[in-house]
């Protein structure tokens, strides 16, 4: 009753590593999703204004 070659430990923990890495970056993703979603609740007027920068400010220096 042999059984097949093993993966060596080194693999085992590196494949572990990157899926809890994967995770957390979905989950991430997930919670600027969220924060960036237009909330429901507010009147019109308050929505237009969300998404466009401010005078002096260009889109790249969001963070």
């Amino acid at each position: 009753m042999t059984k097949g070659p093993r993966k060596p430990q080194a693999e085992t923990g590196r494949e572990a590593r990157l899926k809890a890495a994967l995770r957390a970056n979905l989950a991430r993703r997930k919670a600027q999703g969220r924060a960036r979603a237009v909330p429901e609740d507010l009147p019109d007027d308050e929505q237009q204004g969300q998404g466009a920068p401010q005078a002096g400010q260009s889109p790249e220096n969001e963070e």
